[in-house]
């Protein structure tokens, strides 16, 4: 094959690379001379890395020529753009492709946000228009998103999806449309920790914190948004309102901004959500949670409760010591199931999931609510929470049951599914709705989360792992405490749920 590459950047020189490792003969072109030839000696030292690992050919190098003028992308099978992220840039470059290559030439964009649908219509052969989005850096993702515009043809999607396996890509496709399949379907983990920050259940700081030890993500969304460009991320919830007419979980937050108006861009501006100014890290170091039976042997706790974390913390429990009761008396009280249970006897503390309600609705003035996600033997941090009505001694006890489970502590604000729950179940909740509506399939939208975003789970995983009626319980609760249409459920969620048995609360 014969591939052009328009923009010779980093993401332009990216995939000219993969290109001529994967065997194409690749022309790359750059209107300015200067970055041309910048980005063919970058696309060569990435090339020549690669050689010596053994990932590349000797003659790899010989495949790429710099392509001076656009016209001599003539012979060329396969066009994919990395020009700057302009509609009328990328419109007008088609346009003028169209002039340039023959009749068959599929022309491909890189773009991130823009409806491949209205950049095909610039093209003499909208039908041989389609969408090939690369994540950054191109040479070390592995997924590729392949999107199909109205008119796309079945022909220009095969080429494309052939071209990006053999350039060693997991190829996903996603219909056209907000954000495609992974964006779309990644939002509720920055939308959601933006609302949780609005309403102060917990700092940016720990929502991150919690993020990652309690979810296993590499990055809290505050640092990502920090690492991408808070400007750029308030750009992009803009656009997916406007194209959605006004969808109600992308809107932007307030909070966006005035950080954008206060030039609190990220680690670009050497200030965001976090301060990078300094030269030490921009954050501490997490927690590292000690556990251990100290202090648990013969104290008499009853776990209330079916379903997977119920059955996990009797498991840690019995694990370090502890003398757990099925009835009667107990030093310590852990209601873990969905719906609360009924009380038993005497006036021992009481822990309770807040899942199907917070601890307000369920009118436990006195209780300790608590929230973590399964499996529990990834995760590594419990929420707290609790009422100004709470007494120190009930507190004292959650932390010290929890931290001798081996899980370290973070207390926040008062919400069915507290901080991470909320972020998961969305989710969850927008792939369901993206699935729903033909965007892509339940294991492109894993694997996009997981390999595109570098998610621990894909959004269908989490929701095996969780339990579906976990997922509708705590959304559910969102929704009738709320009332905000951003928390209703989506049908194929709903109906899933159902048919394992889930029912709203009456």
């Amino acid at each position: 094959m014969i591939l052009g590459v328009v923009g010779a950047g980093t993401m332009g020189a990216g995939i000219a690379q993969l290109g001529c490792a994967a065997g194409m003969t690749v022309l790359l072109h750059d209107p300015v001379e200067e970055a041309l030839e910048r980005g063919a000696e970058r696309v060569r030292s990435g090339l020549g890395k690669w050689i010596e690992k053994g990932r590349a050919g000797e003659d790899s190098l010989e495949r790429l020529r710099a392509a001076v003028r656009l016209e001599e992308l003539a012979p060329c099978e396969l066009v994919i753009e990395a020009a700057p992220e302009r509609a009328d840039l990328k419109r007008e470059l088609f346009a003028s492709l169209s002039d340039v290559c023959g009749p068959r030439t599929v022309l491909a964009t890189n773009t991130s946000s823009i409806p491949v649908t209205s950049l095909a219509g610039a093209a003499r052969s909208p039908e041989n228009v389609v969408g090939m989005h690369f994540f950054n850096p191109p040479p070390l993702m592995k997924l590729l998103e392949v999107i199909r515009a109205d008119q796309t043809s079945a022909r220009a999607l095969r080429v494309a999806r052939e071209a990006g396996e053999e350039m060693g890509k997991q190829v996903i496709l996603a219909a056209d449309g907000p954000g495609f399949l992974v964006n779309r379907c990644g939002r509720p983990f920055g939308a959601e920790a933006l609302r949780l920050l609005q309403e102060r259940l917990a700092s940016h700081e720990q929502i991150d914190r919690i993020c990652r030890l309690g979810g296993g993500f590499r990055m809290g969304p505050f640092e990502l948004m920090d690492l991408v460009g808070v400007d750029v991320g308030y750009e992009v919830a803009k656009s997916f309102t406007e194209l959605s007419f006004g969808e109600p979980r992308w809107k932007p937050s307030p909070i966006q901004a005035r950080m954008v108006a206060a030039g609190r861009l990220g680690r670009k501006a050497g200030r965001g959500y976090y301060d990078y100014s300094g030269d030490g890290p921009y954050r501490p170091e997490d927690p590292v949670p000690a556990g251990g039976a100290a202090g648990a042997g013969g104290t008499l706790v009853a776990i209330l409760g079916e379903g997977s974390v119920a059955d996990s913390l009797r498991d840690r429990a019995r694990a370090v010591g502890y003398d757990l009761r099925e009835g009667g008396p107990a030093e310590l009280v852990v209601d873990a199931g969905l719906h609360p249970a009924d009380p038993l006897p005497g006036g021992a503390p009481l822990l309770v999931l807040c899942a199907g309600r917070s601890l307000a609705a369920r009118g436990e003035p006195g209780a300790i609510g608590f929230h973590l996600l399964p499996p529990l033997d990834e995760c590594r941090l419990v929420e707290l929470t609790r009422l100004p009505t709470a007494q120190p001694f009930a507190a004292e006890a959650a932390e010290g049951f929890f931290a001798r489970l081996g899980f370290a502590t973070e207390w926040v604000g008062d919400a069915p599914g507290l901080v991470l729950g909320r972020i998961v179940c969305q989710l969850v909740n927008e792939a369901c709705f993206a699935v729903a509506e033909g965007v892509g399939s339940e294991e492109d939208v894993d694997a996009g989360l997981t390999l595109g975003l570098n998610h621990p789970r894909g959004p269908f995983a989490w929701c095996e792992a969780i339990g579906i009626e976990h997922v509708c319980t705590t959304l559910d609760a969102l929704w009738r405490e709320r009332r905000e249409e951003r928390y209703r459920l989506a049908s194929l969620l709903q109906s899933r749920g159902m048919l394992a048995g889930w029912r709203p609360p009456t």
